[in-house]
């Protein structure tokens, strides 16, 4: 079985439609086999431990993409988004009738703070 090294979800072994709390449990489960704290005691040079240091790295970069709720969307939408074959076309901007064409879309001022009430 080949297990494709860029999708954090075969990574942690999951399908796309695993909850967070799967996720969640998949990460830690993978933590607790590969973490050097759990590892017997073996020579620094040994390849599994190069092995087990390659999944560990995986899994970090795995949960870090899939354990925020606004990541994941954003793998996700990326994902499906690379399985169209058109690209996106994005516009120029809008302008406005009494906005001269030497201005600036967007006019920004001064930043204000504002204390909440107690």
């Amino acid at each position: 079985m080949t297990v494709d090294r860029s999708d954090p979800y075969a990574v942690l072994g999951l399908s796309p439609h695993a909850t967070q709390e799967q996720i969640r449990h998949a990460y830690r489960t993978l933590m607790r086999q590969h973490h050097p704290d759990t590892r017997t005691a073996v020579a620094p040079a040994d390849a599994a431990t190069a092995a087990a240091n390659t999944t560990l790295q995986r899994a970090i970069a795995a949960y870090a993409t899939l354990g925020d709720p606004a990541r994941r969307a954003e793998y996700d939408q990326r994902v499906t988004q690379g399985a169209r074959s058109t690209p996106t076309r994005v516009g120029a901007g809008v302008r406005y009738p009494g906005n001269p064409p030497n201005q600036p879309h967007i006019v920004v001022g001064p930043v204000r703070w504002h204390r909440r009430p107690t």
